[in-house]
């Protein structure tokens, strides 16, 4: 039996564990990834990639791959509502409402101010490819498929030197003993945290839901432009569904797809009837359609007890399950792993004690919450209050459906009062699809910052406004720069190999001779760069300036995860003492 010693073992190679091997291999940390499947997902499932997420792609190097065949917001920036997606009927084919979502539309003036990239549609069997791509290039023959846990066992209490783990090759059953400092448990809590006795707290099974995933060309009917068309059939509430373009081809031309369907009594494993039943949701009967795989699969809402178990930390999946709404799930995990990276890095490389590894679920854990909330918040919504605005809640016996619909589009005044209303309640969907505030805006109230006892912007009740600040725990804002000839955002300045980043102004040059002492005492790479007129770079626009919180000889300190640690609101007295002592603080180092 051969051993292989590594800083860190990733066990799961679906989009949270080959983004954690792709971040450990930018902040050169040696790591080794196991998956058991021969390859990546054959399913599309999670298909949208938050504006978040994104701006870490681009940090590592993955956006301009994912932008090259995903869809922009231009192609699914909509959410629809329709009757049916065609029939010859005179309620068949109708739009029953639809609304800007993710960027796309009237929505794009403000995400684009909140990011330098924009949210992309791609689904999972097309980003793991990628991600998959990245991760060997970067770890060459340290990326494992066809190879499963078999055991893992902490040293003494999980505080010792490390774990031992044995992994299989799933083809030959030649077994691996590897030794490791610490574990990243991306495997969607199959194998590691019930191993480990890790609970998930919440509910495990609010409700079973189908997929069926098929090719088929719908050019002739299909109303390009959504991240999600949502069918209320206006004859059977069974016949009510939600269809999902997944490419590879956007738009019109679109080859594949996601259906959301009630199977109602059928066999998820009658390919005949499950294809009769999907021609009579779309009401095309001779439809040519080749079905691919249908999966059933029970909708949860748990997050685990603690997200760190001695020297393992679970992510994605494996911390958190929640309802599809808002679309959190696959962007919280990558995000978790992002935020774990470079704290790995620190430890592993001596520059800061095991400690700091604590606030990784001091952070995320309270974020994989709210987002389990939020989702769940928007799913009740979605399958009560929409109905309802249509007038087809749960209190409409069957035989009343067809003619509240035929109310509904009425050309008379009682029908254009019952679609104004309808409008006002379907507005109050923002908090789902058009929640940039969810997505950009969260924030770590403790953990590797320093409070600098400000409060934090007041969020909008349905999470459609997100306001930049500097304030500690936050997101850097994104500003354009002009930085050596090249229009550059703020965030752009945060490097993908693991330092962090002091932002000054014109009157901040104190802090450059800070920077250069506090990271030789602390062995940490600190970047400083001075935005204003005649500085490292120019804030062209007064953007900057607008969103800094200091004034110019104050400074941001920023972590290699992209979030403010520190700031100064102007200048310090002793501005090496100042930034060396909040340094220390989040690294959790002796000052």
């Amino acid at each position: 039996m051969a051993t292989v010693e590594v800083p860190v073992l990733i066990v799961g190679g679906g989009g949270s564990g080959l983004s954690a091997s792709v971040f450990l291999s930018d902040h050169g940390v040696g790591h080794l990834l196991v998956e058991r499947r021969a390859d990546t997902s054959r399913l599309p499932k999670a298909h949208y990639i938050n504006q978040r997420t994104m701006e870490i792609f681009r940090q590592h190097g993955l956006a301009d791959d994912v932008l090259e065949i995903g869809a922009s917001p231009e192609q699914f920036g909509k959410v629809r509502w329709q009757t049916t997606l065609t029939g010859q009927g005179p309620l068949d084919g109708k739009v029953i409402h639809e609304m800007d979502a993710f960027g796309g539309g009237a929505l794009r003036e403000s995400y684009e101010a909140a990011g330098p990239v924009l949210p992309v549609k791609l689904p999972q069997l097309r980003l793991e490819p990628i991600l998959r791509r990245h991760a060997e290039a970067r770890n060459p023959d340290r990326i494992l498929f066809g190879h499963e846990l078999v055991s893992l066992v902490q040293d003494e209490d999980g505080a010792g030197s490390g774990v031992t783990a044995e992994i299989r090759s799933v083809e030959s059953g030649e077994t691996t003993t590897v030794k490791a400092g610490y574990v990243i448990a991306a495997d969607a809590g199959r194998t590691v945290g019930p191993a480990l006795g890790v609970k998930m707290e919440g509910l495990p099974a609010l409700f079973d839901a189908t997929t069926a995933y098929f090719s088929a060309d719908l050019s002739q009917h299909w109303n390009e432009g959504t991240v999600i068309t949502w069918f209320l059939n206006p004859y059977r509430a069974d016949l009510s569904s939600a269809l999902i373009e997944m490419g590879p081809t956007w738009g019109k031309n679109c080859e594949e797809w996601g259906l959301h369907l009630p199977l109602m009594g059928l066999d998820r494993n009658d390919e005949q009837a499950v294809t009769a039943r999907i021609r009579e949701i779309l009401g095309l009967p001779e439809l040519e359609l080749t079905l691919h795989e249908v999966t059933s699969w029970t909708v949860e809402a748990v997050i685990a007890e603690s997200y760190r178990k001695g020297r393992v930390f679970l992510v994605g999946d494996a911390a958190h399950r929640q309802p599809p709404a808002v679309g959190l799930g696959l962007n919280t995990g990558i995000q978790d792993v992002h935020n774990l990276a470079w704290k790995l890095a620190a430890v592993v490389s001596g520059n800061a004690p095991d400690a700091l590894l604590d606030t990784y679920e001091a952070e995320r854990r309270p974020v994989g919450q709210f987002n389990l909330g939020w989702a769940m918040s928007a799913a009740a919504h979605h399958q009560v209050v929409i109905d309802a605005a249509v007038g087809i809640g749960p209190h409409v016996p069957p035989e009343r459906r067809t003619p509240v619909f035929f109310g509904y589009f009425a050309p008379s005044p009682m029908g254009a009062a019952q679609r104004a209303r309808a409008a006002e309640i379907f507005a109050t969907h923002r908090g789902e699809c058009q929640a940039i505030g969810v997505e950009n805006g969260f924030a770590y109230m403790q953990g590797a910052v320093v409070p600098d006892g400000t409060r934090p912007p007041m969020p909008a009740p349905l999470g459609d406004t997100y306001t930049p600040t500097t304030r500690p725990g936050h997101l850097l804002p994104h500003a354009w720069v002009e930085q050596d000839g090249a229009r550059v955002s703020t965030q752009d300045l945060v490097g993908a190999g693991g330092g962090f980043l002091l932002l000054t102004g014109p009157d901040g040059a104190a802090w450059a001779d800070a920077a250069a002492l506090a990271s030789e005492k602390l062995a940490v790479p600190v970047t400083v760069v001075r935005i204003g007129a005649g500085a490292d770079a120019t804030d062209a626009d007064g953007a900057w300036q607008q969103l800094r919180g200091t004034d110019g000889a104050g400074a941001v300190l920023v972590r290699p995860d992209q979030h403010v640690a520190w700031r100064a609101g102007g200048a310090a007295e002793d501005p090496a003492s100042a930034l060396t002592e909040a340094l220390a603080t989040v690294l959790g180092q002796p000052a």
